[in-house]
């Protein structure tokens, strides 16, 4: 028997696992995915002459097997093999409700592409929810994560800046990127002109200057290749192949399976606690169980509640610790695809910027911190960059030697782009659920999704629109091209929510710890426990929700409480 199982290994299983391998616990790691080795199996190295169709996947390709994956930004013929195939992997939706569900089934998951912003929620997020009455209270507050947000920055490497705001709290960090002159013009302009506005470096996990402690896990400092959706290489943007699970391997306490599909958690009806974990092998059908002390759920948002809901039995109709009725709800994901572009006709024209930064720039929340939002509670924020055309030749256009050259050596205007992320409120009504007539290869019940945008998204999106044309135009540039709705639920690869943390068992799955209410052992610290979503990239509030709550088990199973 292992002390601990962890179901998952991305971003916040290869936490969770570093974390209760470093406690002292024997770990076992599941995966459904297939095995990836760091650097090895990575398409990093290539130069774009070397990529099939200058890197794009076969428009029939993409219709037939990646119709959801290829909407998303990273999915290329150098990533294709980290994408499912959504002809093997199929799920349904409500009719007329799109929902996007990018996903990479592999060692490591997500966090080998993620787009690696980094950022905290602040106090105001925690407390969202109590004061204007969506969701349910968050169990905890800021001050409760706030050092487990520096033990994670410390560890995976946080490049950004300090900037003293509220509803941004400043981290760990490590020195920040440089904007380039088009982007500090921007910077200017916007923050003389909007009071309250700020415009600053994304922060990114990339180590910006590797520390002792990264080198020793063989990580190294970012060379500015701008490829780090192919993963690494150089270890140099936080995955868990490049990061936690080296560091969760070098305690000798790691245990790792691929190929490991969860089917369902098995209960001791007698005391409450999950004895084994069911699991279906993904080559050869063949099911077996293993059981440990403790388990760790991170199989993403929506794979968490399906595994809860699958693990029904005869004292739990509606799916384990579900008597709350909020497995499965209250999905959020932030709205995305709500871009702004403009030409900068006035910005220096003997300026380039040199290399591929890893990171834009950043517009931290002010609607309703500074500013008010009309028609809508919470806020949004921006991710863009401001960078100049030109510098390389088109190989959509013709022409020979010299031609080709000097064509290389020519440089457009400056062109500016902010895309919104704005944050979408909890709503019992927006759910996933087994459907009922259908199932995958495995016999699992395939997840039926029933998500929408509601009224305060909609009515946010115009304030979103507008902002984003009033900087750019302030700034002296001409808007060239602007988007008109967010794209569907789950293309921002947010998901969250579907097993919410709060403090009363009856509207809430996991507690204060990510302790399940109905199930002592039991802990989640993925996605499906966000009691709601902020505007924020969420990873780094996973993270730090799994070393805190590995950190909490481990010393009850210490203690002899668990």
């Amino acid at each position: 028997m292992f002390d601990a199982i962890v179901i998952g290994s991305g971003m916040s299983g290869g936490i969770s696992a570093k974390e209760l391998c470093e406690r002292g616990l024997k770990v076992l790691l599941l995966e459904r995915g297939r095995k990836v080795e760091h650097v090895t199996d990575y398409n990093d190295t290539q130069q774009p002459w070397e990529l099939p169709n200058e890197n794009r996947v076969p428009e029939e390709e993409l219709a037939r097997d990646y119709p959801i994956q290829g909407q998303c930004y990273a999915m290329n013929a150098a990533t294709k093999q980290f994408w499912v195939k959504d002809s093997d992997h199929p799920y349904t939706t409500e009719e007329g409700k799109p929902f996007s569900w990018i996903r990479g089934y592999h060692l490591g998951g997500r966090s080998i592409m993620w787009g690696r912003q980094a950022y905290r929620l602040s106090e105001m997020d925690f407390e969202a929810n109590a004061k204007d009455g969506h969701g349910v209270d968050w169990p905890i507050r800021y001050a409760d994560l706030e050092p487990w947000y520096s033990h994670v920055e410390k560890f995976i490497g946080v490049a950004g800046s300090k900037e003293g705001l509220p509803q941004l709290p400043d981290g760990e960090f490590l020195p920040p990127w440089e904007m380039t002159d088009g982007e500090k013009l921007f910077k200017a302009s916007v923050e003389s002109r909007f009071a309250g506005r700020k415009v600053i470096i994304g922060r990114n996990a990339n180590l910006s200057v590797a520390q002792p402690h990264h080198e020793e896990l063989g990580r190294n400092s970012c060379q500015n290749r701008s490829i780090c959706e192919r993963g690494c290489s150089f270890g140099a943007n936080h995955s868990s192949l490049s990061s936690s699970l080296p560091a969760a391997e070098r305690t000798g306490n790691l245990t790792t399976i691929t190929d490991a599909i969860v089917h369902s958690l098995v209960q001791d009806p007698r005391t409450g606690r999950i004895t084994q974990v069911r699991v279906i092998d993904a080559k050869t059908m063949e099911g077996r169980t293993y059981e440990a002390k403790v388990f760790f759920l991170n199989a993403s948002t929506l794979g968490t509640a399906q595994i809860l809901l699958n693990s029904r039995n005869e004292a739990n109709p509606r799916g384990l610790c579900n008597k709350s009725d909020q497995v499965g709800r209250n999905v959020m994901d932030h709205m995305y695809a709500l871009s702004t572009a403009g030409i900068m006709p006035d910005y220096p024209a003997d300026s380039y910027h040199r290399g591929r930064r890893p990171t834009g720039i950043y517009v931290p929340r002010y609607r309703n911190v500074t500013e008010a939002g009309e028609g809508y509670v919470r806020g949004f924020g921006y991710q863009g960059g401001v960078m100049r055309q030109g510098g390389k030749p088109g190989a959509d256009k013709p022409g020979l030697g010299q031609d080709i050259k000097n064509r290389g050596r020519q440089f457009g205007p400056w062109l500016a782009f902010i895309s919104g992320f704005g944050e979408m409120l909890p709503n019992p009504e927006n759910r996933a659920t087994l459907n009922e007539t259908r199932k995958d290869k495995w016999g699992i019940p395939l997840l039926h999704m029933n998500v929408a945008h509601g009224k305060n998204e909609m009515a946010m999106v115009k304030d979103i629109l507008a902002d984003g044309r009033a900087m750019i135009e302030s700034a002296g540039g001409t808007v060239v091209s602007q988007s008109t709705n967010p794209g569907p639920a789950g293309l921002g690869i947010h998901e969250m929510g579907t097993a919410r943390m709060g403090r009363d068992p009856m509207t809430s799955v996991f507690n204060g710890y990510n302790q399940a209410h109905e199930a002592p052992n039991l802990f989640c610290t993925d996605g499906a426990v966000m009691a709601s979503s902020g505007c924020q990239n969420p990873s780094l509030t996973y993270m730090a929700l799994s070393a805190r709550a590995a950190h909490h088990a481990a010393e009850w199973m210490k203690e002899g409480k668990l």
